[in-house]
This record gives structure tokens, sequence and C-alpha cells, in this order.
């Protein structure tokens, strides 16, 4: 496995493709994990939790996950690296330029994730790094449900 120092932004610059990566493992989207989701967060929408009316009434003829849930489950889905970063004290979380929910995630169906490296630079606080992330229902390769990107810094 390729290394490279955290604040070698040279270097650094072989990460950065149009290319994304191997899928992840997947991951279940469950009745269960929705419903913890619901009463984790006050959202208790029915076409999140009531699989009778979603049959009758929603779109997509079940219950659907949170955005939010599909969102932060993208730690649960990593894929397998290629490279390591070395030599950083830690990672802060900076935040996100862009975050998408483009297509439904049915309870019962299985996501995974695919992400690719945007842009790495250098900033007074450390090596920056946007990450382009999308999590698909496995099955549905062509549209994304959910488009994302993180922003995280190397200090």
């Amino acid at each position: 496995m390729k290394q490279y120092a955290y604040n070698d932004v040279d270097a650094l610059q072989e990460l950065v493709s149009d290319e994304f990566g191997d899928w992840s493992e997947e991951l279940e989207i469950s009745q269960e994990l929705v419903n913890q989701f619901a009463e984790m967060t006050g959202d208790f929408n029915w076409i999140h939790l009531d699989q009778e009316r979603a049959e009758k009434e929603s779109p997509f003829g079940t219950t659907i996950a949170h955005g939010f849930l599909t969102l932060v489950m993208m730690p649960k889905m990593r894929g397998t690296a290629t490279y390591e970063i070395t030599g950083f004290n830690s990672i802060a979380n900076y935040g996100s330029d862009k975050l998408r929910f483009t297509g439904a995630v049915p309870v019962g169906s299985r996501v995974r994730l695919r992400s690719r490296v945007k842009e790495i630079s250098a900033t007074p606080k450390g090596t920056k790094v946007v990450q382009e992330q999308h999590i698909h229902v496995s099955g549905q390769d062509d549209r994304p449900a959910l488009v994302y990107e993180l922003i995280f810094i190397y200090l």
C-alpha cells in the first residue's frame, strides 16, 4: 500500500481523480434501523414509519430511509483503502460543499458507497481534502441515492 505524508500536497495530487474507487461492502437498511433513527431525531414522518400507509400512498410502495440516516451510515460503509496517509496528529471534519438526496432508499434494500478524492490543497491549518462520496441502492448503479462532498483537514 502506497504511503503519503499528510503535508506533501504535491505527492497527494496523485490521489485526485475523476474515477471513483471500489464499492464498499453492502449495508442493509432495516425498518428497525429507520425506527431507531426516527426516535433519535424526532422525525416521525409516516413515509419512514407507517408500512401499511406507505404501501398504499407512497410513490415508492414501501417505507423509505430518512435521507440523513443514509448520510450518517457512511462510516459503516468503508471501502478497501489503496493508500495510507501518514504523519498527521488528527483529522478534523471541516464540513461539506454539497449534499443531495437524489433517490429514495427503500427499507429492506442494501446500500453501498464509493468515493473519489476531488481536491487536495494546503491551508494554514493543514492539508484540506475534498472527497466526493456516492451512496447507491445495490442494483441501481446508474444513479446514486445520495451525493456528498466531505471536507476534512489533516492536522
